[in-house]
This record gives C-alpha cells, sequence and structure tokens, in this order.
C-alpha cells in the first residue's frame, strides 16, 4: 500500500465538517454490547407496542401477530447489514456513504427524503412521551387533566430530547446501555401483571383470529408484512451513522442479529398479549397503552408504567429518529449545520408534522404511515445496496466523497442514472395509491420499490472495477484490497 499527502483540509467545506468526517480507528469504540444493546432499547418502544396490538386490533391472533413482526425483521436485517458495511469498514456516516451512488450534490434527496421521515418518527415519540407525563400527573394531581395540560406536556418531553441532543452522541450511546435491560424488566412486570388481572396467558392467547378465511387473513397481512418492514426501512438506510463507531464487522454484525429480531420479537409478544387481555377485560382491543393504563385505579402500577414509557420513548427517539437527519440537515451545508443544529431542525419538523394526526388510528398508523413511506425509503435502499456491493465490489475513494471534481461529481456533482432508479422505483411502489388495480403494488411498496432501483441502477450503471482509496489521520492511502 502506497501512500500520497492528501490533508482533510483539501476537502470542500461544502461536503466536510467534524460531524460527517470519517472515525478513524483510534476512536470506534462500539463492540458487541453497544449494538445489541441499541437495538434492545430502540424496540422497547411504545411505537413497537402499537405495531403488535394493531395487528391485533386488526383481526390476527397473537401467533399471527407476532409472525408476522418476526419475519419483517428478519428480512430488514438483511438490508441492515448491507449497508452497515461501508460504516465500519470506513468510518463514514449515512449521508456521505449515499453520495457513491448519488454523487456529492445528489446525496441530498435520499438523505433529505431519510430525514423528514424520521422527522414524522421524532414528533410522533414525542406525542407519545408527551400523554404519558399527561397521565403521570393526572395520577398525582387530577386537576391536570385539561386538554391544553397535554400541549404543556408535549412541549416538556420535545424539551427533554433536544437536551440529549445537545449533549451528543456519547451520551446516547450511554443512555441505550443503561435503559436498554430496564425496559425489558419493565415491561415483562406489566405484562404478568395485566394478564394476571386477565385470568392468566391461557385465556388471552385463546382469543381466536377475526378473519373468515386465507383469503382475508393474506390480504391483510401482505400490506401488515411491509409494515414491519416499513418500521426499521428508516435505520436500515442510516445504519452507517451507528456502525461507523464500531470495533469490527462482527461487533456490529452479530451484534445487530442478536438484537433486533429477539427484542423486536419478545417486546412485540408483551404488546399482542397486553392487548389481548385488554379485550378479556374490557370487551375491546386497546392498542393505545397510555389509554390502556388510564383504565386501570391503581395509582402506583400505573405511575411506575408511565416511567418505563417515558425513558423507553426517550430512548428510541434520541438514538432511531435524531441521530440520522442531524446528519443529514448538516450534509445540506455543512459549513452552516451541525449535529447539533439537526436536531434542532429536526425537532421542528417534527412538531410541524403534526404526530397525533398520523396516530389517529392504527389504521392510519400502519397501513398509511408505514407502508407509504416505505414506497419512498426502499429505492433508496435498492440503489444503495446495489452501487455499494454490486457495481463497486464494496471499494469506496473515501476522500472522493468530501471533494468536487473527484470520482463522485459525475454530471455537476449529480448521478442521473440515481435519480432515475429512485424515481422508477417509487413510482411503481406508488402507484397502486392511484391506480385500484395496482394495489398489490403498494401493497408491497418496500420490496417493489427495493428491486425495481436495484435493477434499473445496475442496469444502467454496468460493473465497475474501482480503487480503494481510504484515508487515515488526514492521509490518504491507495489500496487494491483490503477490508
Amino acid at each position: 500500500m502506497s501512500a500520497f499527502a492528501d490533508p482533510a483540509s483539501s476537502y470542500d467545506p461544502g461536503l466536510y465538517n467534524h460531524d460527517l468526517a470519517p472515525v478513524p480507528p483510534a476512536k470506534r469504540t462500539w463492540g458487541l454490547y453497544s449494538y445489541a444493546s441499541l437495538w434492545v432499547a430502540m424496540s422497547v418502544c411504545i411505537p413497537t407496542y402499537m405495531l403488535a396490538s394493531g395487528l391485533i386490533a386488526g383481526g390476527m391472533n397473537w401467533w399471527q401477530a407476532v409472525g408476522t413482526i418476526l419475519l419483517g425483521n428478519l428480512i430488514v436485517l438483511g438490508p441492515m447489514l448491507l449497508n452497515a458495511h461501508a460504516g465500519t469498514k470506513y468510518g463514514i456516516p449515512f449521508p456521505v456513504f449515499v453520495r457513491a451512488s448519488f454523487g456529492v450534490r445528489g446525496a441530498n434527496l435520499p438523505a433529505v427524503l431519510r430525514a423528514l421521515v424520521a422527522c414524522g418518527w421524532f414528533g410522533i415519540q414525542c406525542w407519545i412521551g408527551g400523554q404519558a407525563i399527561h397521565s403521570m400527573l393526572q395520577i398525582l394531581w387530577p386537576a391536570a387533566a385539561s386538554p391544553g395540560v397535554v400541549w404543556i406536556c408535549f412541549g416538556a418531553f420535545w424539551a427533554l430530547n433536544m437536551v440529549v441532543v445537545w449533549r451528543g452522541i456519547e451520551t446516547i450511546r450511554r443512555l441505550e446501555g443503561i435503559g436498554a435491560p430496564f425496559m425489558l424488566a419493565v415491561g415483562l412486570l406489566l405484562l404478568f401483571w395485566i394478564t394476571g388481572k386477565a385470568g392468566g396467558l391461557g385465556p388471552v392467547l385463546s382469543t381466536p383470529s377475526r378473519f373468515r378465511g386465507a383469503g382475508e387473513f393474506v390480504k391483510f397481512f401482505i400490506p401488515s408484512l411491509t409494515a414491519m418492514v416499513g418500521f426499521w426501512a428508516t435505520v436500515a438506510l442510516n445504519i452507517p451513522d451507528f456502525t461507523r463507531y464500531a470495533r469490527s464487522q462482527r461487533d456490529q454484525a452479530l451484534g445487530q442479529a442478536l438484537g433486533l429480531p429477539t427484542a423486536m420479537t419478545l417486546y412485540s409478544f408483551i404488546g399482542v398479549a397486553v392487548t389481548s387481555a385488554s379485550v378479556v377485560l374490557f370487551g375491546e382491543p386497546i392498542w393505545d397503552p397510555v389509554a390502556l393504563i388510564g383504565r386501570f385505579h391503581q395509582p402506583l402500577i400505573a405511575f411506575i408504567a408511565l416511567i418505563a414509557i417515558l425513558l423507553a420513548t426517550l430512548n428510541t427517539n434520541v438514538a432511531a429518529n435524531v441521530v440520522s437527519p442531524s446528519n443529514d440537515f448538516s450534509n445540506l451545508n455543512p459549513r452552516l449545520i451541525s449535529f447539533r443544529t439537526g436536531g434542532l431542525i429536526t425537532g421542528v419538523a417534527g412538531v410541524l408534522m403534526m404526530p397525533w394526526k398520523l396516530l389517529g388510528s392504527f389504521s392510519s398508523y400502519i397501513f398509511g404511515w408505514l407502508v407509504g413511506y416505505s414506497g419512498l425509503l426502499g429505492p433508496v435502499a435498492g440503489t444503495m445496496i446495489a452501487d455499494y456491493f454490486i457495481v463497486r465490489r464494496r471499494k469506496l475513494n473515501v476522500p472522493d466523497l468530501y471533494r468536487r471534481g473527484g470520482e463522485y461529481e459525475y454530471r455537476n456533482g449529480v448521478n442521473p442514472k440515481a435519480l432515475v432508479s429512485l424515481g422508477a422505483g417509487v413510482v411503481v411502489a406508488l402507484v397502486g395509491l392511484a391506480v385500484p388495480a395496482l394495489r398489490f403494488l403498494y401493497d408491497y411498496a418496500w420490496f417493489v420499490g427495493f428491486a425495481v432501483s436495484a435493477i434499473v441502477y445496475v442496469a444502467m450503471m454496468g460493473r465497475r472495477a474501482p480503487l480503494e482509496v481510504v484515508e487515515t489521520r488526514g492521509i490518504a492511502h491507495r489500496a487494491e484490497d483490503g477490508e
């Protein structure tokens, strides 16, 4: 391996700042437990619970709901690990990685698409956290039942998230490591308490499916599976934002493989069982856990459960819904927008997206929000993965990701072929919304978008023999091979 001078100061200031720079090996401190606990903490959250409870409310029985969620998470683990590879190998975040396929300027489009979805999720989590605070206040101070207090609680939880973001990525990592095991323990206690009131797991899990035949089940199952994949389609794109800190490929891959399917399935089972218990106790499925806890008149139990909801929501929100859009917004103008500033933009945009409407019902949450945006993010994932693994064969010219006129300049900083592949995937995935006869394409939105974009991109770009260039301590190195 021969070296040639290429200090970081030569990078284009419009493409480079400290937050977007490659993480040097000495600062890659995240191990297997870091990634396993990250996924436990991100999975143990109210949207996961609502995902599972929404399937019960839609007519599934307990094993159909849990099986659908497990299958969806095993599927999304594939693109998750594929996109994670470049982050670990080169220490680069998602908005820099995506420059390889879309161009140094064209990368702003997929980055903003990903960021806007994250803003919506951020608003949803803040709304849930605000509701939990409001419910706790009602336990301690019944006069707080006033509707106006909900908005004050929403604002307070929003501000708490902003404080964590301002303190930086290491604060987020420590919060995940401490909170993950506690959240699982509290979730299990809630499960045992509520199912005990309903007569045990036997009566709770004996509730049958409400579908009258295989055809009716499949009609509900297909978009539900797409929603399961869409649930983590956001993080499947920006996972390099986390794996850039990994000590090794083994640590991040094994940590994610252990953490994601296990935590999602376990916590989803809790949501399924608790919602099924609500049918036994109240005669109807109550898919909102905050509303369900409010049905019980035991202040101590309710208070502990709501504290757990609050901590779980904070854990998930700052890791899954702030890190990526902060980097994405910073990528738009690195000279003016830092990670912290990007976090503040995320917070404001999350409120403007009116999360209280996105959570209006389980149908709007699963089939509107989750399936809908999966049709936008699947094509981005298809293009990125096809570029890195098929076109470039896992080799990137890292210095050129931060400068104009280099390998990723394409046409004035934009790769038209990537835009065509993205557009083709999005159009085919979402056409079912406008053409009823093609509704099945929308039901499979993420899968259709991913496949169409990947195929179109490879057909237009062909295979190349790229020359790998990595950067260490401000000096770039050229290599024919290397991990």
